[in-house]
Parts: structure tokens; sequence; C-alpha cells
């Protein structure tokens, strides 16, 4: 597997090798050895999967507080999505900045995004079907969120004319000025990749 760490270094775009020939081809989706030793020391507990009907869905910016934090990795069975990872971790030099990273099923790419960092992504084909592993199980008293088009977050959603399809729950969510402190940042856990 090919592994690029982006702007935000604790996050990483993962190209998994697939072997093709005249009957399609073959993929190794997930590897922990090759995880640990290439991306972050994480363990994962629960796979999740989302079919979003529409494009232009929008589902985010989520995150798990403290103590059942989630590292996601985040990949696209069927359609395409426009992925975002926003820096949650007081103390951090990208606090409040965020990548983004265009993930689909035809070229297979995964995102990894550590514990620390609210997590969204916006459709943009019908019926797109997105899978990820967390590194812990759901808590309904520990979910969070900040909302999608903050201002400050300055994230260029590809909406087309009809904008985003949202839940009820993600147009209520606070800004991040709004946010009370909740990740720290470990610059050590950074560099010992």
């Amino acid at each position: 597997m090919r592994v690029a760490f982006l702007a935000i270094p604790a996050i990483a775009l993962i190209h998994p090798k697939r072997f093709g020939d005249g009957r399609g081809y073959f993929v190794e989706t997930f590897n922990a050895r090759l995880f640990r030793e290439k991306v972050a020391d994480a363990v994962f507990v629960q796979d999740n999967e989302a079919l979003s009907g529409q494009a232009g869905t929008l589902r985010g910016l989520h995150f798990q507080r403290p103590p059942t934090a989630q590292g996601k990795l985040v990949r696209v069975v069927k359609g395409a999505i426009f992925d975002v990872a926003v820096d949650l971790r007081v103390g951090s030099p990208t606090f409040g900045k965020h990548v983004s990273a265009r993930l689909d099923a035809a070229e297979g790419a995964q995102l990894w995004v550590p514990p620390g960092f609210a997590h969204g992504y916006c459709t943009l084909e019908p019926d797109t079907l997105v899978s990820y592993k967390v590194t812990d199980f759901y808590s309904p008293d520990d979910d969070g969120g900040i909302l999608w088009n903050d201002p400050a977050l300055g994230i260029a959603w590809p909406l087309g004319s009809g904008g985003a399809i949202l839940s009820a729950k993600d147009t209520k969510l606070p800004i991040l000025t709004d946010l009370p402190p909740i990740f720290t940042y470990d610059s050590a856990s950074e560099s010992r990749r």
C-alpha cells in the first residue's frame, strides 16, 4: 500500500494495491500489520456503512469525545465523496484547519482520520456507499459535532445548486468558536512515525 500524509500530518491518504486481470481486480482493503507500520498504531473495533441516495448528501462534521474518541478509516464502496477532517486538538499548529480528499470506488483510496478531528463528507454521486472502521464503539453520550458550513472553517463543499441534504441534527451543531476544549494536541504522537 502507498501512504501519503496530508497537510495536517496526522491525516493519511492510503492507496491499497490492486491486482487486476481480465476478471476484474483483487485488493486487500485492510491489513493490520501494514497499517500499524505505515500509518498508525490503531485497533479497530467496529465497521460502519452508510448509503446516501442523492448526490449532495452531507454527513458531518462529527466526532466522539473522550473517553470514547474514535479514529476512522474511511473508504467508498460505491460512488464518490468529498471527505473532510477538521483539527480540533487544542494546541495543535493546525487547530481549526481542515484537509480534504476525494474518495471514490473506482480508485479505492482510503482516508485515516485519527481521534481529535471532526469528520464529514459530501456525496458526489447518487447511491454512494461509504464504509468505515472505527477505533471505539459508538457512544451516544459522547457524540458531538461542529457545523458543516461554519465560515471560520472555510470548507469549499462541492455542492450543486440544490445545496446540502442534511439531517436535522447536523443543522443544529455549534460553530468551532462555541465548542469547549475537547482534544489536546500531543506533538510526540505525531513525530513517532
